[in-house]
């Protein structure tokens, strides 16, 4: 992978991977306009990029995670259900990596973002707060957020949605989702370089690796302040049209032969 190109994909890794558009679909979506092999290398670097990521959420939230053992241990049990899912389905999920799966879960997730939106207008939340959460929820919305295995759909989109789903206000439901990404994405991450420990060992893919990885935390720390300001005045409708429109939009390339959406990642 050419140093360039990484840039891009840590760029768009770091716009995407908290908003609730699905990163994974976007880079997939991206490496293929790039003209991208998608090979056990671009698989490795899709995953081990989104750490760079993860790092932000602890640089934004640090001072709330030294407060108490209580978030982390909110965190642990909702991690646990995707962890679970993800050791017996994992080996499954190769053949859903391919642009009809993503324009799909893509448009899907859009319009069930703006039934909720319209359904709990100017609904009175109960949780407003992490400390609200409770260990019962906090493992829902991991089950929820399993979902997000499927390329396109969303980690944090499915876990916000869950959130609001549980009574939780936008605010504690975004915060929640980003925080649940760090147990997530790091023991991702470090489950990839365990399968394939040769990864790391390879000069040739160290540069493109940390190229990505620095790209997508610094753009993540800019992400991640912007939208806790941007959902605390605006809803979720405008990301549900987003995901609809590019959905839509992608799938005509693909349908019209413009781009391959082969099974081939």
């Amino acid at each position: 992978m050419e140093n360039f190109y990484a840039l891009i994909l840590g760029i768009i890794e770091g716009l995407t991977e908290f908003l609730p558009v699905s990163s994974t679909g976007h880079m997939i979506l991206g490496g293929t306009i790039l003209g991208l092999e998608m090979n056990d290398f671009w698989r490795s670097f899709l995953i081990i990029i989104q750490l760079g990521s993860i790092l932000a959420v602890i640089f934004v939230f640090w001072q709330r995670l030294i407060q108490g053992f209580d978030i982390w241990f909110k965190l642990a049990v909702g991690f646990f259900p995707t962890g679970l899912i993800g050791l017996f389905v994992e080996k499954y999920l190769k053949e859903l990596f391919n642009g009809y799966i993503v324009v799909t879960m893509l448009i899907i997730g859009g319009i069930i973002f703006i039934i909720i939106e319209k359904q709990h207008k100017n609904k009175s939340y109960k949780i407003t707060s992490l400390d609200k959460i409770s260990f019962a929820k906090a493992f829902c919305i991991g089950i929820i957020q399993s979902l997000a295995m499927i390329p396109g759909t969303s980690r944090s989109g499915a876990s916000i949605i869950g959130g609001l789903l549980l009574g939780l206000d936008r605010k504690s439901a975004a915060e929640f989702s980003f925080l649940l990404a760090i147990p997530t994405m790091i023991i991702a991450t470090l489950y990839k370089i365990y399968k394939k420990p040769n990864l790391l060992s390879d000069a040739h893919s160290l540069i493109p690796l940390s190229i990505g990885f620095v790209t997508a935390f610094v753009v993540a720390v800019f992400v991640i302040k912007f939208f806790l300001k941007f959902i605390t005045k605006f809803d979720f409708i405008p990301f549900g049209i987003y995901r609809i429109v590019l959905g839509i939009l992608f799938f005509y390339l693909y349908y019209s032969g413009i781009l391959n959406s082969g099974n081939e990642f």
